[in-house]
C-alpha cells in the first residue's frame, strides 16, 4: 500500500470518528461493501462465511472473518485486532462474543449500513452483545462519501473514458437484425478491453422497439428493427470507482414523434446540468429537467427521478429526485437521466456522469446527445 493510500485512509478513518461523535454513536460495524473498502483498502466477499469490522473511536479497527481471510488484515497502516474462526459454522457465535468482549460494546450505541448488514451478522451481532442498541446510520457514511477527492473523482473520470471508447467500439458493430443480447455482450467485451475492472457496476442494459419504453429492461433475444429506438445504459469500473452512461439510437428511420421525445430528452439532460451548482437543492436539479418533459406535454412518460449518485456504488446519495432539499456541495458526483417512454412504443434516455465544482458542474461524460441513426 502506497504512502499517499496509507494517508488518505488515515483521514477518511479520522473522519469518521468526528461522524461518530456528532450522531452519538460509540460505534460502527460494516460488513463487506463500498463502505468498508473506503475505510479500510479491503476488498472482501459477501459470502456465506459472515465477516464484519468495528470502528471504534480511538481503538484499533476490530474484524471478525474465516481464517482464510486473515491474511489480508497483515501490515495494515493502521491499528487493528482481528478475530478469526475456522471451518465449523457452529464456532461462529463464541468468536463473535470474544470480539464483543474485547471491544466492550455491549450496552452501546452502534451504527450499521441498513442496505448492507445482513441478518446472518445481525443475529450473530445482537447474541454477541444483546445490551447493545443497534441503530442505522446510513446518513453518517453518506456525509462521509458523498463528497469525492481529487483521486476519487479522477478515477471515474477515467471510467467515464473506458465507457465512452467501449460504447464507440460497439457502435462499428451493431447492426439491425443483430440481437440485443449480442449487442450487450459485445459491449460488455469492449468495456473489458478498455481495462475496466471486471466487477462492473450493473450489467449493460440494452432495449430496442417496445423494450426501450422499460427503463430497466434486461437484454433479450429480440432483434433490431427498423423503425426502433435503442437505449444503451451501461458503465465500467476502475479500482472500485463506477461510471454509469446512457445513450439512445434510431435503428434506421424512426416516426416524428420518437425523433421529438428525444429532442426532448436532450433539452432536459442540458437543463438539469444547466441547474446543477453548489448551494442548489437535489430537488432544483430535478424540477429544472422535469419541467422541460412536463412543458412538452410528456410529463406522466417521465417516470423515475433525474438522478442518484454515484461512486463506489451505482446508485448512492445524493439522489437526485423531486422534494430532496439536500444541498449540493463541490466534490459531489452524480447522474442526470430524464427519460420519456411511450408505453408499446419506445422511450429516451439521455445520462451524463458529472460532479459539482466550487463555481458549478463538470460533465465528466461528453459523447454527443443527439439521436444517432443506426443503418
Amino acid at each position: 500500500m502506497d504512502t499517499d493510500m496509507k494517508t488518505l485512509l488515515q483521514a477518511r478513518q479520522s473522519r469518521l470518528t468526528t461522524s461518530l461523535y456528532k450522531a452519538g454513536l460509540n460505534a460502527l460495524i460494516l460488513n463487506p461493501g463500498p463502505s468498508l473498502t473506503y475505510l479500510t483498502g479491503l476488498n472482501f466477499h459477501l459470502m456465506e462465511r459472515p465477516v464484519i469490522a468495528l470502528f471504534i473511536p480511538h481503538n484499533p479497527i476490530t474484524f471478525v472473518l474465516p481464517e482464510l481471510e486473515a491474511g489480508k488484515t497483515e501490515s495494515l497502516p493502521f491499528g487493528a485486532q482481528v478475530f478469526t474462526y475456522g471451518e465449523d459454522p457452529a464456532s461462529w457465535l463464541s468468536v463473535f462474543k470474544q470480539a464483543g468482549t474485547a471491544t466492550d460494546l455491549n450496552g452501546r450505541k452502534i451504527g450499521v449500513e441498513p442496505g448492507r448488514l445482513r441478518f446472518l451478522e445481525l443475529r450473530l451481532l445482537e447474541n454477541a452483545l444483546p445490551q447493545a442498541n443497534f441503530e442505522a446510520a446510513e446518513e453518517t457514511l453518506a456525509e462521509l462519501r458523498m463528497r469525492k477527492d481529487a483521486r476519487e473523482i479522477e478515477l471515474m473520470r477515467k471510467a467515464v473514458k473506458m465507457a465512452q471508447d467501449a460504447l464507440l467500439n460497439t457502435l462499428e458493430s451493431i447492426r439491425p437484425g443483430q440481437t440485443e443480447r449480442a449487442v450487450a455482450a459485445e459491449l460488455s467485451l469492449q468495456i473489458m478491453r478498455q481495462g475496466s475492472d471486471s466487477e462492473l457496476p450493473f450489467s449493460p442494459i440494452v432495449s430496442s422497439g417496445p423494450n426501450s419504453a422499460n427503463p430497466h429492461a434486461s437484454p433479450s433475444n429480440r432483434m433490431l428493427t427498423p423503425g426502433d429506438l435503442l437505449v444503451i445504459d451501461w458503465g465500467a469500473s476502475l479500482h472500485g470507482y463506477f461510471s454509469d452512461l446512457t445513450r439512445t439510437f434510431a435503428i434506421g428511420h424512426v416516426d416524428p414523434e420518437l425523433e421529438k421525445i428525444a429532442q426532448i430528452v436532450e433539452q432536459a439532460n442540458a437543463a438539469g446540468r444547466q441547474a446543477a451548482r453548489p448551494g442548489v437543492a437535489a430537488g432544483e436539479v430535478d424540477q429544472a429537467a422535469r419541467t422541460v418533459i412536463d412543458s412538452a406535454g410528456y410529463g406522466e412518460y417521465f417516470i423515475h427521478r433525474t438522478g442518484h449518485g454515484l461512486g463506489r456504488e451505482a446508485h448512492e446519495p445524493p439522489y437526485i429526485r423531486a422534494g430532496n432539499d439536500y444541498v449540493l456541495q463541490p466534490g459531489m458526483t452524480f447522474t442526470i437521466e430524464p427519460g420519456i417512454y411511450l408505453p408499446a412504443r419506445g422511450g429516451v434516455r439521455i445520462e451524463d456522469d458529472v460532479v459539482i465544482t466550487e463555481v458549478g458542474c463538470e460533465s465528466l461524460s461528453d459523447l454527443p446527445r443527439g439521436l444517432l441513426t443506426i443503418t
